[in-house]
């Protein structure tokens, strides 16, 4: 989005691996849409090089992109020095929404797909049917031995509930309450209740929408709010990446027409020199 929005200069800071390369992937990435500015750094102090800059990293207008619980701090902690950021987005975190349409499989390969991210990831799973709950509990014990990141994934669980609640519109009050960067709605009306979202980062409707879609190929951009910032922000997308100017002009006629609205407001804030600027201009 940054390269669609027309910025003039985008850097990419990312860490390299213990042999001092970059993994390819990325370069690859970074090639197709035309990065050539790239920094073996990571973490705060990315984050720090990119807000105060360096000898090599330039100094930014904003900063885009998830990380740890340092990396959201220290980005936090430079707006107040002049940088913008996209969101505050630490680790991930999904909840499911189930009813006995789920299937338990399903639903727990989609909860261990965010606890494999890092231990201080959390998952919820919500759903109105405690015997489905513990078939998905089930499900991921099994699914959890084959996952290479398996430890990673059994400390994130160990944050993580599941909750069995009465219906799926208090599964929807409470998933609300908590706007998960995430949110799977894995119910046979999984469209009419996502019209009733009020609070999520993304939304992922129906039993063969997994949140890896979001995360490669959907279309949809993966940095999200977490933490329940989804309350009050949204995702990074196209418009991010945009500054906005607004323009004015008024002809003689169309100030005539608003400028006794302009005084009277002037004139109620108390001030006199907004008010004189309008009536200056009516009596010359």
């Amino acid at each position: 989005p940054a390269c669609i929005a027309g910025c003039k200069e985008i850097i990419l800071c990312t860490p390299p691996s213990k042999d001092g390369n970059i993994n390819p992937a990325i370069l690859f990435a970074a090639n197709l849409c035309g990065i050539t500015k790239i920094y073996k750094v990571g973490g705060a102090q990315a984050i720090a090089a990119m807000a105060y800059g360096t000898e090599t990293i330039p100094k930014v207008f904003k900063i885009f992109g998830p990380g740890n619980l340092f990396v959201t701090a220290a980005k936090q902690l430079i707006q107040q020095e002049g940088v913008a950021i996209d969101m505050p987005a630490g680790p991930s975190e999904v909840l499911v929404i189930a009813d006995e349409t789920a299937v338990p499989e399903f639903v727990a390969a989609d909860l261990l797909s965010q606890a494999e991210h890092g231990p201080d990831s959390q998952v919820l799973l919500v759903t109105t049917n405690e015997i489905f709950a513990e078939n998905v509990n089930e499900a991921i014990n099994k699914q959890i031995k084959n996952l290479s990141r398996k430890e990673i994934a059994i400390k994130a669980l160990q944050n993580s509930k599941a909750v069995v609640i009465n219906s799926l519109d208090e599964a929807i009050a409470l998933s609300n309450l908590y706007a998960p960067e995430h949110l799977i709605l894995s119910c046979g009306n999984a469209e009419e209740m996502s019209g009733k979202v009020t609070n999520a980062g993304s939304v992922f409707i129906g039993n063969h929408s997994p949140e890896s879609a979001g995360d490669y190929a959907s279309g949809t951009n993966h940095t999200l709010p977490t933490n329940g910032y989804a309350a009050m922000y949204s995702g990074v997308s196209l418009d991010s990446f945009v500054k906005k100017i607004t323009y004015q002009q008024l002809t003689k006629d169309g100030l005539n027409n608003i400028g006794n609205t302009i005084m009277v407001m002037a004139a109620a804030e108390g001030l006199d020199a907004h008010k004189n600027a309008i009536s200056i201009r009516l009596n010359y």
